[in-house]
């Protein structure tokens, strides 16, 4: 289900909010699934349980999971807020290439390029 990278530079709360929203994003998890315990994940992982915890309280926060008390974390409704969280950075660079000159269709060529490497 979920990977850490732990010598990465990304922190390791970051990479559990990608995950979960890869996974709601491909149709792994839907609406209303129940996602992992964080103690339960954080064991499975051998993470710290806070870690675990802040990156449910994250995707809480932005929507993309809701928590019932006694009974876990689910996958909340989306509306585009799992793609739109896996998107954000991406925005942000594609912006700052376009304000520094870089062209929409250099840009675009990029994504075809990155997407038939990855085929």
């Amino acid at each position: 289900m979920i990977s850490i990278d732990v010598t990465g530079r990304t922190p390791i709360y970051e990479q559990i909010c990608r995950a979960i929203c890869s996974e709601i994003a491909r149709g792994v998890l839907k609406e209303n699934d129940k996602i992992p315990a964080s103690r339960a994940l954080a064991q499975q992982l051998g993470l710290n349980p806070n870690t675990v915890s802040k990156a449910y309280s994250i995707l809480e926060r932005d929507g993309i999971i809701y928590t019932l008390a006694g009974r876990g974390s689910f996958v909340a409704a989306q509306n585009g807020k799992a793609i739109s969280a896996l998107t954000r950075d991406f925005e942000a660079i594609t912006l700052e290439a376009l304000n520094a000159g870089v062209s929409a269709e250099v840009l675009i060529e990029t994504v075809n390029r990155l997407k038939g490497e990855k085929q």
